[in-house]
């Protein structure tokens, strides 16, 4: 049976989420790869205990997080019920519905049937009566925001989940449905958004300065540029890499351009900040406080261990953060 480290709190961030009571640890674990039908399950139990024994104690899915549909949350099911379970009330676990799930006109998008069905399927995968999070996974146009947030607002009153969020809304979206949230009284916490110093959507669009002056925390996904913002790429592409094993995400494109020299003269800002570029890229995300935690993905445990390593230094003096820019603003 596992035995968690009593040292897991020693070291990890806590931030509050939003004006909320929940606190996130600064770095989450995302089951979006690694976690499928086709990976190893003593690999992917290796990695949520390494996480849970270095603080991380957000887990995030989806239904459809694979391959196949639903299998992150089976295989994350099975390392609950081996050993990891035993923590359940120190543990966030958070899922999604919003994307295609199965077929026909009442798996996919917003709508209320779809938001509750899906859940349900979520709770047996997961053997859990209720997660922590359940987001709305993308916005949808065709379904009445109301019908949306009345659906999530419901799902907490059942007692499925404890918090409502949303993701990949831009800033109006936010407005509009955390307008209807407030007036429902529902616990509205957080929006995942994509960011990076490769991304800088959020900055654009306004949603970072919105949610901050709000109330309402931010949770970065992709926040390494799917591995580009690493030093893996820098001396060409490895054969194992993901661009060579799985295309749907990271194409041999978007290493054209500037790209490569942009990678390497970040890496050699962080090795001057003694620091991995990896850890570098996650530290300047957590820069401001204005995000609430970010979510990494990893294939061993040994990833996850650097990645909290960025926690023994956050900080930027304004130099670095003018080369930061600088770097990632040439043509």
């Amino acid at each position: 049976m596992y035995l968690a480290s009593d040292k897991r709190y020693d070291t990890m961030q806590y931030n509050r989420c939003g004006k909320s009571g929940l606190m996130l640890p600064a770095i989450s674990l995302g089951l979006w790869h690694n976690f499928g039908s086709n990976a190893s399950f003593d690999n992917m139990q290796a990695m949520c205990y390494t996480a849970f024994d270095n603080g991380i104690t957000h887990f995030d899915l989806a239904n459809n997080y694979g391959p196949v549909y639903g299998a992150a949350e089976e295989n994350f099911g099975c390392i609950l019920a081996k050993g990891l379970g035993v923590y359940r009330d120190e543990l966030v676990i958070s899922t999604k519905a919003g994307y295609d799930m199965w077929p026909g006109p009442y798996g996919n998008w917003g709508s209320r049937k779809y938001l509750i069905a899906s859940l349900d399927q979520s709770l047996r995968r997961l053997g859990l009566d209720y997660v922590d999070i359940y987001y709305h996974h993308r916005p949808d146009k065709d379904t009445p925001l109301e019908e949306t947030a009345r659906a999530l607002d419901s799902i907490v009153k059942s007692g499925k989940a404890l918090y409502v969020g949303i993701s990949n809304y831009n800033k109006e979206e936010t407005i509009a449905i955390a307008g209807l949230f407030r007036e429902m009284g529902t616990p509205f916490i957080i929006n995942q958004r994509k960011y990076s110093l490769f991304d800088r959507t959020i900055e654009q669009d306004g949603l970072k300065d919105y949610a901050a002056a709000n109330g309402i925390g931010i949770i970065t996904f992709c926040p390494l540029a799917q591995g580009l913002l690493t030093n893996r790429y820098i001396d060409g592409i490895p054969q194992d890499s993901r661009i060579r094993t799985d295309g749907r995400f990271l194409k041999e494109d978007a290493l054209e351009g500037k790209t490569i020299e942009r990678i390497r003269a970040l890496d050699a800002l962080a090795k001057e900040r003694g620091q991995s570029l990896a850890q570098m890229a996650l530290a300047w995300i957590l820069r401001d406080g204005d995000i609430t935690s970010v979510l990494i993905g990893a294939s061993k445990p040994a990833q996850i261990i650097d990645n909290v390593g960025m926690l023994s230094n956050t900080s930027f003096d304004d130099a670095q953060l003018q080369a930061i820019e600088e770097i990632c603003g040439k043509d």
